[in-house]
């Protein structure tokens, strides 16, 4: 039997989508195609193993009914084929499904399937969603189908991507492109055995590409403890789904306001980790500036940010959650390197500390539905001796390749920016570290191009090469001018 291979499973994935065309908006394909790719997934794989199951002991009660036997319990009025079986009040029954599973397996799927409602006629009518289970009915989706376990999961960041492109700045609110996503992962370069927390994770690809990062790096991807916070709950619920699809069972996620309410807790105290990476939302107004005031996490230390500008909320409570050898990967807007008042006394304490290890500035354009300037802002709290006292500072907005609406990191833009770090390497125009006396010299501005000269030279003019060139351009013109008086001249004699 061929096996599903990942371009057959993303074409599929993406004719979902243009059954869906012109009765829901682009940005909310997504939770449709997602849920039902989900059910089917789940309705599959239980099905394989209560086959396998019937095959060993004969015994279809068993095989069917007996929770213990199964990753994730499907019953019979949640099952794919029950679906397929009907003809009207499909989005009803899809819910109810949803709604079967969560009771079931109320561990891992608690709150994640029924986010969405597939009970609206008005933009999902029987037809639509009949083609919709037609369509998928079309492909199996068992461990045994797949070419390889994690390919489900790859085909949905790719959807995940193709969506966020779509729907423009909608879609960009939670999702990071992968590109930005493998550079900060490298320049946190995690290990097994570390516990890693995102606190605005989005559709969970930052969580996921550290695991792929240990695979990659002949590391045990199994030996990692994943934890994050989502706010929204359709990106939790992505979030979770996507986790589950690359076989991430025992990630935490929670689905919380990090900044007002965060949930990730140990006897009442922040948890800590080795390695927090996030791209929150860049520069957030509403983020809880008077609930901050009276913090019990105490995490605003350094001072509270402006009602209007979370940037360095997210940045302090993610200091908060480190523990000592800890590192910190946050992408940041440009004008949180230079703002003043607040923020500025906040870097004053982050640099006063020698927490600071890095910025890296980006090229223009990366993120979906904005063209703000980005960094990322790499904080260590046990940097090694020879980068003490010192902040190094990239300026990586030339090399990337241009697009029509947004521009993307190339493999070789990203690997000469991480060997730049590691090396520590001093590169002209282009990187350097800075040592803490000239950042406070420049009041704690941290405007990368303070530091990092990014003026091109104009090209120096050889003044004896100009004047031979002029004394050429003038032969030629006499030349010219002798032509034309002969022909007139000719013109005369012949009339």
């Amino acid at each position: 039997m061929e096996k599903l291979n990942l371009e057959v499973l993303k074409t599929h994935l993406w004719k979902s989508a243009d059954i869906l065309r012109g009765h829901i908006d682009a940005a909310d394909y997504k939770n449709y195609i997602f849920g039902l790719l989900f059910l089917k997934r789940i309705s599959d794989v239980f099905k394989e193993e209560a086959e396998k199951i019937v095959r060993e002991t004969g015994d279809k009660k068993i095989a069917y009914e007996d929770r213990d036997y199964h990753d994730f319990f499907v019953p019979k009025k949640a099952a794919w084929n029950h679906l397929k079986s009907l003809t009207h009040n499909i989005g009803e029954a899809i819910n109810k499904a949803n709604d079967l599973l969560e009771e079931e397996n109320p561990e891992s799927l608690e709150g994640v399937l029924s986010a969405v409602d597939f009970n609206d006629k008005d933009r999902l009518p029987d037809h639509i969603l009949s083609q919709l289970i037609n369509h998928f009915s079309k492909i199996r989706l068992g461990n045994r189908d797949l070419e390889k376990p994690d390919i489900l999961g790859d085909a949905y960041e790719y959807l995940i991507a193709q969506f966020a492109s779509s729907a423009g700045k909608k879609g960009g609110e939670f999702y990071t492109p992968k590109e930005v996503v493998e550079l900060l992962v490298k320049i946190l370069d995690p290990k097994e055995g570390m516990r890693i927390c995102d606190p605005a994770c989005g559709s969970g690809g930052m969580l996921i590409q550290s695991v792929q990062y240990l695979k990659e790096n002949k590391q045990n991807p199994k030996n990692i403890s994943l934890y994050g916070h989502e706010i929204n709950v359709g990106t939790w619920a992505i979030c979770k789904m996507n986790l589950l699809l690359h076989g991430l069972k025992s990630a935490q996620i929670k689905r919380c306001d990090t900044l007002r309410d965060p949930q990730l807790l140990s006897h009442g105290k922040l948890m800590q980790f080795d390695t927090v990476i996030a791209n929150p939302p860049f520069s957030l107004k509403n983020w809880g500036y008077e609930n901050a005031q009276n913090d019990p996490y105490s995490r605003f230390r350094f001072g509270i940010p402006p009602k209007g500008y979370a940037d360095f909320a997210f940045v302090q409570h993610m200091l908060a959650t480190i523990h000592a050898n800890g590192k910190v990967g946050v992408v940041l807007p440009h004008g949180a390197l230079f703002r003043g008042g607040a923020e500025e006394r906040i870097r004053r304490g982050i640099i006063g500390e020698d927490m600071l290890e890095a910025i890296i500035g980006l090229p223009p354009k990366l993120f979906y539905g904005t063209g703000i300037p980005a960094c990322l802002f790499i904080l260590n709290k046990n940097k090694s001796k020879e980068r003490k006292g010192k902040v190094f500072f990239l300026y990586g907005a030339g090399d990337y390749q241009e697009g029509k609406k947004q521009n993307k990191l190339r493999d070789e833009d990203i690997e000469k920016m991480v060997l730049a770090f590691r090396e520590y390497q001093t590169i002209e125009k282009y990187c350097r570290p800075v040592s803490v006396n000239e950042i406070q010299q420049n009041d704690f501005n941290l405007n990368i191009t303070r530091y990092i000269d990014t003026t091109e030279e104009e090209e120096k003019i050889d003044i004896q090469k100009t004047i031979n060139e002029l004394n050429e351009l003038k032969k030629g013109f006499k030349k010219t001018e002798d032509k034309v008086l002969n022909y007139l001249r000719e013109l005369n004699f012949k009339a």
